[in-house]
Order: C-alpha cells, then structure tokens, then sequence
C-alpha cells in the first residue's frame, strides 16, 4: 500500500545543515582519507555512491526550513546529533521545537574516561536517548569488538540507552575491517542488556546481520543512508516475517539523500500493511523510549 498517511513518523537520522561548507561535516576522519578524489573533489566522502546529494540551498533559517521538510512528509519526531562543543543549531532546534526533536551524541572511544563522563553530562542535561560510533571513522580506528569499546557499551547499560552502529563497508574508502559484522556477536553475548541499533546497511554481510538479529534479542537494524529502493532484499523479507519488530526506519537528510527522493522510494517498499506502523514509527518509539 506503501507509505501510510495517517502515521507520524519517527525518522532515527537527519541532520540540520548551516552555513558552514558541507565538505566540514567530515573533518573528523579527514586524517584517514587518502586518495586525491575524497581529499580534494568531493563534497560528501562517498559521494562516488550518492549522485543525487541535496541542495540545501540557501536559506534565513535553516532549523524553520528543516522542519518545514519534515512536515511535508510527516516526519512527527527526528534524531538528530548533538556534541555539546560544536553542534549549537542542534540545542536551538530542540530549544524551539521541543517535542519534535531528539538527541543522540556522537562518540569516540579513543577519548576513555573522558568520554565517558560527556555521554553521563550530556543524558543528564539534555535527555540523550542514544549514543553513536562510526568505528572505521574513528581516528585511530576502532574496531566494534576493540577494548575502548566496552566502557562505552557498559555506559549505554547502565543509562539504558541504546547505542548505534556503523556495519558493513563504509562508504568513504577507508578500511572497512572495524565494521565487519561478526564482531558484533561476542559484543551482543557479554552485554545481553545493551542494545544495538545497525546503521548503514551491513553490507555485504546483510544476511550475516538478520541471522544475528534473530538470535539476539537486542540487536536492531535501521535503514540510514540507503535510498529505499537499494535496500538489502534480505532485510525487506525479515521486516515481512519474522523481523517486524527489528527494523526501524532512518534516513539520511540532508547527508546524502533527499526526503523527497527518500519517500517517493518508500512508497514503492514492498513492505506488508501491518508492518508499517512498526517501521515507521513504533519500533523507534520504544527502542528509544520515546513515551
């Protein structure tokens, strides 16, 4: 039937642009880049994958303006991400928004204790519902199942939040070994409380993630940074069967995909009736603990 009308959807990724070059958004793993094309011709690091990344354009104000998408589509509640050092039209957009928006904070295990103590101040001050960790692009990398991890996973356990998770082969061409996803599983055995949301596809171990989604209860799978329409056949059929309660929808605005392409391909999904609501919307809600 494709995209129900009549449900506010929670979208677990996108992004409010600013003025600042698009290009700025990715100078935390700069150091790891080293081909002439990501280091000098891009403006987004994979976009030898995403032909058609956004024009933002210009605008007076880019929150009014994002929300302004959001509702076209009915976007009802959006994750966006927030470091307290940098990302001040983050805190603004929740400020005049309040019930639209909410934060997961970015993370880097290279920084330990310090760390640590950021992702308690940050839950503590502005309702962190999650954490996230881009593994091939930490610098120096940091592989999933890596020892720095773990401080971070027993963190997110004792705040019940859940953390998300760069898997499968990264887009910007950097090594892809962090984010194989077998490394998930001794993770998933030693904090059976944590849970784990997939991001970015998996490939091409997809099969290997609904294989391990089935046999661990908190481990999750979202859809960013994937058009609709290159969604991995695997993950459509264990949304269609026996996985209705673990995928959850993200997208990936204004990144690398439009919302206007990102729903005109959803419509086409061939996703079951009853399972919409839960895609779309209920998942999220109660991963998050967004009652």
């Amino acid at each position: 039937m494709g995209v129900p009308k009549d449900i506010g959807v929670i979208d677990t990724m996108l992004g409010i642009p600013t003025r600042e070059d698009r290009a700025d958004w990715y100078t935390f793993f700069r150091p790891l880049l080293r081909d002439k094309e990501s280091l000098q011709a891009f403006e987004m690091p994979a976009q030898y994958m995403f032909k058609g990344v956004p024009d933002i354009g210009e605008h007076d104000d880019y929150i009014a303006w994002t929300v302004e998408q959001m509702d076209k589509h009915n976007i009802q509640q959006a994750m966006i991400g927030l470091d307290d050092r940098w990302s001040e039209s983050a805190l603004e957009a929740k400020r005049r928004f309040p019930d639209r928006f909410f934060f997961d904070a970015p993370i880097d295990p290279n920084g330990g204790m310090e760390e640590v103590r950021r992702i308690k101040r940050l839950h503590k001050e502005h309702d962190l519902r999650a954490v996230s960790v881009f593994p091939s692009g930490t610098y120096p990398q940091v592989p999933i199942d890596h020892k720095y991890m773990f401080p971070i996973y027993a963190t997110c356990v004792e705040l019940d939040i859940p953390i998300l998770m760069n898997v499968g082969v990264p887009g910007p061409r950097i090594p892809m070994a962090p984010q194989r996803v077998e490394l998930l599983d001794e993770v998933c055995w030693f904090f059976p409380e944590l849970k784990i949301v997939m991001r970015h596809g998996a490939e091409p171990w997809d099969d290997l993630a609904v294989k391990l989604m089935l046999k661990w209860p908190n481990l999750y799978y979202s859809t960013s940074a994937f058009a609709p329409k290159h969604l991995p056949k695997s993950i459509i059929n264990y949304a269609n069967t026996r996985g209705a309660d673990k995928i959850i929808y993200a997208g990936y605005f204004p990144m690398g995909l439009s919302l206007d392409r990102i729903f005109s391909e959803l419509d086409q999904l061939p996703l079951k009736d009853e399972v919409w609501p839960k895609f779309l919307r209920d998942n999220a809600r109660r991963v998050f603990k967004l009652d």
